[in-house]
């Protein structure tokens, strides 16, 4: 189940304390973030995803950018839940509720020490672009976007061919 959480639920703080150990391990640092730390003021929407006890085993949410734009931010699924889709499945549902918020565009980075999270959009058919924002002075970043479009009569998206 995913469902949209606050920022500052406890499963939510939860996950996003993983995902910043985990990355802070794999940099070898505390200071990963570029740019303005996400908030609960500046994230649209946040999603937390639980298996079929309840327990969270990930999440996502979306900063707007600017008219039409989001980027994905603290996108992070547990490791015990990993190779099972639920990433997949929340990243489907980033793209369902930037569509329902008038987002066309969405921008995500993430770092050239996680090659299976650079693998994973590709494949989910995010483009490399170049660093946008505060990633532009980040060698370690590796930023990618996507153009969504409306839904189709069958609840599915359709790509825009235009990047």
């Amino acid at each position: 189940m995913i469902s949209i959480e606050p920022w500052d639920a406890p499963d939510a703080v939860a996950l996003r304390r993983a995902q910043r150990d985990e990355l802070d391990a794999r940099y070898e640092t505390a200071g990963h973030e570029a740019g303005p730390v996400p908030t609960a003021e500046s994230i649209t929407v946040f999603l937390v995803a639980r298996d079929e006890d309840g327990k969270p085993t990930g999440c996502g949410g979306l900063r707007r950018l600017g008219p039409g734009e989001a980027e994905i931010k603290r996108m992070y699924v547990v490791p015990g839940a990993r190779g099972s889709g639920l990433a997949t499945r929340l990243l489907r549902a980033l793209e369902e509720q930037a569509r329902g918020h008038d987002i066309t565009r969405l921008l995500l980075e993430t770092g050239v020490r996680q090659p299976e999270a650079i693998r994973f959009y590709e494949r989910e058919g995010y483009r490399a672009i170049d660093a946008f924002g505060a990633y532009r002075e980040d060698p370690l970043a590796r930023c990618y976007a996507r153009e969504i479009t409306a839904v189709t009569p069958f609840g599915l998206f359709t790509e825009n061919a235009a990047e």
